[in-house]
């Protein structure tokens, strides 16, 4: 793995950002009406419940902004190839002396960079606009960021492939796949509120078990440290299926020679 190859498809994806200012539009603007819409749910039930009540309320930010570091993650993956595909470079990716791991490591370094913008903008406005400090999590804020990074970063791995598998027509999956697995992994409710036959389900996943210590810290200031491994645990199944799953599906639109119809539709 060549880290001068991995910096160079970095710098190529960010030149975008800075050579387009549309794309840091869409980079901060959906977090920040996300934010807007659940502070403002937060603050209205806040007032109209009993002041007990009221605190756990403070779930929906913390929630909120917590399933943004997945989804960015996600995004940094599944939009980097479509950047590509939408420029007309994918091609000239990978006919370049490029390796596949030099290649999915450098939208991985700009899913970190999409989440470090989008998480300091939400921050922010948590904290001045809603009084909501995501620091009260303490240290446990880093495994909660690193696993949710982790299978964001899956997830958009599996997008990918998809889109590779189905072709252009497939896009909509680059946004729609993390929703198909919000109502399952316990966002903004406990996993003992969801129906019973759900719940099983549920545990499957590895945000599941972070957004549930989320919780528990925030209400008891600590946590088990069972969840925290099972959500790696869980997190490193995903990786290797994720991976297995996108070089695959890339080594078979190659031998069909399907890749140089793709980049050139």
């Amino acid at each position: 793995m060549n880290l001068h190859t991995i910096s160079a498809l970095v710098l190529r994806y960010l030149f975008l950002y800075t050579r387009t200012p549309m794309r840091m539009v869409e980079l901060v603007f959906w977090p920040v009406v996300d934010l807007v819409v659940w502070g403002n749910v937060t603050v209205f039930i806040q007032k109209n419940t009993n002041p007990e009540f009221g605190s756990y309320v403070l779930f929906f930010l913390g929630g909120m902004i917590l399933w943004d570091i997945m989804f960015r993650a996600q995004q940094g993956v599944a939009i980097s190839f479509l950047e590509d595909v939408w420029t007309r470079n994918l091609l000239n990716v990978f006919v370049a002396p490029v390796r596949t791991i030099e290649y999915v490591s450098a939208t991985f370094i700009v899913g970190l960079l999409r989440i470090a913008v989008t998480a300091v903008v939400l921050s922010l406005i948590s904290w001045f606009g809603y009084s909501f400090n995501v620091f009260q999590l303490s240290w446990w804020l880093i495994p909660f960021f690193l696993n949710l990074m982790l299978f964001g970063w899956s997830l958009g791995m599996i997008s990918t492939a998809l889109i590779l598998r189905w072709g252009q027509a497939a896009e909509s999956l680059a946004w729609a796949i993390p929703f198909f697995f919000q109502p399952v992994v316990a966002v903004f409710y406990n996993v003992d509120d969801m129906p019973a036959w759900s719940q099983p389900i549920a545990w499957c996943f590895p945000p599941t078990y972070i957004f549930e210590g989320m919780r528990e810290v925030m209400k008891t200031g600590g946590m088990h440290w069972s969840y925290l491994w099972y959500s790696a645990a869980l997190n490193m199944v995903f990786m290797v299926l994720a991976g297995w799953l996108f070089l695959w599906i890339l080594n078979q639109t190659r031998k069909r020679g399907l890749l140089t119809k793709f980049a050139t539709q």
